[in-house]
């Protein structure tokens, strides 16, 4: 029976960093993937994710962010590949007391803390000067931006199809279109079962998104929460010129009197490529089988008309393509980068929460470090399944 050092199971951002990591290293090991990775039926689809410097979400974050850019231009360079933009990114907030929450309480001020204490070029904006610069962005008075010029956004399925194909340069095994049914962690080995195949591991990192649940305890399972999300792209149409890079950055926007931000892109694949708007949708949870795929034209009409009409008017309603997501939460929004309770031989990596993509190439030199070593020189105490299982 053949024996990895490691398997990864699941080859979206996290799981094809650290086969790409262990590869590289010289481990024998082997990627899974119920699909054909890059797929659209997960997480790591939708050809853009925003990636910045200074990270609200926690301190904590700025390093792996910070790793991550090297590692991705690190990957270009030896690939030939455009991975990822600069574009300049804005953060628009206020004071105002009812305004939407991004995955944490504070999240503007968390940013901007994190960009003095890392010393990230940022400049704070305010109303007037958000207009002159960006016309675009229809704010109001009291809201203000947070600025950083290294802001910019990544090609997720070119991210994952590069590193999956660097991994099996450097020797790794891939299988597509498999499915593992568990996996049964033993004091020498974690076997993993497929169809009527057991496959045997010294580690098996668990990088699944949201299939995670399903191959967990129910205890466990109930710490993640699948959430469909909606992504459109609308059609600048004559005001292109005001949503090109340059003139239009990537942004987040904590909008007032909305429970859920607002984030997007500049329409950078020239004027058909459309301008890409999302909210977060956290009102049904579901899972990968039974989340609809299709957008309806009522949803789509319902985001131009509380999202696209009142904060960009020259954005038109024309829809001209659209995509959905999943992202699989924490009861913090935070990660979890951590040993199964029943298994040091178990690494669980779920780095999702809706902010995982950034981080994913320096995650991949994490997971790799804990699957040889059982440390990392990252701090992820953070990450950890202690701060959801007491006793």
């Amino acid at each position: 029976m053949t024996r990895y050092d490691a398997i990864v199971l699941g080859l979206g951002a996290a799981g094809s960093a650290a086969l790409y990591q262990l590869a590289k290293r010289g481990a024998k090991v082997l990627g899974i993937d119920r699909y054909a990775p890059p797929h659209d039926h997960g997480s790591s689809h939708g050809e853009t994710r925003i990636t910045r410097l200074a990270i609200g979400e926690g301190a904590h974050y700025t390093p792996l962010a910070m790793r991550s850019h090297e590692i991705w231009r690190a990957l270009e360079a030896e690939s030939g590949r455009e991975l990822m933009r600069t574009t300049g990114g804005l953060i628009i907030s206020s004071a105002h007391e009812s305004k939407a929450t991004l995955h944490v309480t504070n999240f503007f001020d968390n940013t901007v803390a994190a960009a003095r204490s890392h010393g990230i070029a940022h400049e704070i904006l305010d109303a007037a000067t958000i207009r002159q610069r960006f016309p675009a962005f229809a704010v109001k008075d009291d809201e203000i931006g947070y600025y950083e010029a290294e802001t910019g956004f990544l090609r997720p399925e070119a991210c994952i199809a590069v590193q999956l194909d660097l991994a099996r340069k450097h020797g790794a095994e891939i299988r597509n279109r498999t499915a593992a049914q568990r996996f049964d962690a033993a004091t020498s080995h974690v076997a993993v079962t497929i169809g009527d195949e057991v496959l045997l591991a010294d580690k098996l990192i668990v990088a699944a998104g949201a299939w995670l649940p399903e191959l967990l305890e129910p205890e466990l399972a109930a710490l993640f929460r699948v959430y469909r999300q909606v992504l459109v792209w609308f059609d600048p149409g004559d005001a292109h010129a005001q949503f090109e890079p340059g003139r239009f950055p990537v942004f987040i926007w904590e909008v007032q009197g909305a429970t859920e931000g607002i984030y997007g892109f500049p329409a950078i694949d020239g004027p058909r490529g459309g301008v890409k708007v999302a909210t977060e949708q956290y009102d049904a949870t579901t899972t990968p089988d039974a989340a609809p795929r299709e957008i309806t034209s009522q949803e789509i009409g319902a985001l131009h008309a509380s999202v696209v009409a009142p904060h960009f008017p020259a954005l038109s309603a024309r829809c001209l393509k659209i995509a959905t997501c999943l992202y699989t939460v924490t009861p913090d929004a935070g990660f979890v980068i951590d040993t199964h309770p029943a298994s040091e031989r178990v690494i669980l990596a779920s780095p999702c929460s809706g902010h995982g993509f950034k981080h994913s190439a320096a995650l991949g030199e994490v997971l790799a470090d804990l699957a040889q070593q059982g440390r990392s020189p990252f701090d992820i105490s953070a990450f950890r399944l202690s701060r959801f299982i007491k006793g």
